[in-house]
């Protein structure tokens, strides 16, 4: 009976926890409009990355190209959920895919976490397998408790098949070790 309540709770929270983060893509506003929102997003994270880890820059410049997506995840004892918006930077072409994404896993966590992540990509078949399939399994393993400039996080930087990740975390309070699989699909709307 308690685990029944408590996979309903988690349910609900992932729920709200997806459309209060899908609301920057979503709603009345104008395609375009939604577009400056993702680019200002891809902006100013990129600007925090540059400032936590500068020879960044570099490596995103010199790569096929790059991902930038806002995530929002809730964890619930055995359950995460989370969900986001970004966009795909192609350097070779020029041309931004926007994407959105999702994620549930299995594990021991609690919290909520609102982060930002950065994928740099170091070939071209990299890039176009993202944006083609989009799926990315992995684990999990962090800790934050972080709101504004207060608090800390730990922020993750993992290499895996010509692809570097980069999480900074913006607000929340999460402790977490979590198996999760996360869907990034191309945005119809937007593109």
């Amino acid at each position: 009976m308690k685990l029944t309540r408590l996979l309903i709770m988690s349910s609900v929270i992932a729920i709200t926890t997806t459309l209060i983060s899908g609301c920057a893509t979503s709603g009345n506003a104008s395609p375009q409009a939604k577009r400056e929102v993702v680019q200002s997003m891809r902006a100013q994270t990129l600007k925090d990355l540059y400032v936590q880890k500068p020879d960044v820059q570099n490596q995103i410049a010199n790569s096929a190209g790059y991902a930038v997506f806002d995530n929002a995840n809730v964890n619930v004892i055995f359950a995460s959920f989370g969900g986001g918006y970004g966009v795909v930077k192609n350097n070779r072409t020029g041309k931004s895919t926007y994407m959105n994404m999702g994620e549930a896993g299995l594990g021991l966590g609690l919290g909520v976490k609102d982060f930002n992540v950065v994928m740099v990509f170091h070939s071209e078949a990299a890039l176009n397998r993202f944006i083609d399939h989009g799926w990315a399994f992995g684990g999990n393993a962090d800790a934050a408790a972080k709101h504004k400039e207060d608090g800390g996080a730990l922020a993750a930087e993992a290499i895996a098949d010509d692809v570097t990740v980069y999480s900074l975390t913006e607000t929340g309070l999460a402790l977490q070790a979590v198996l999760k699989g996360t869907k990034f699909w191309v945005d119809t709307e937007l593109n």
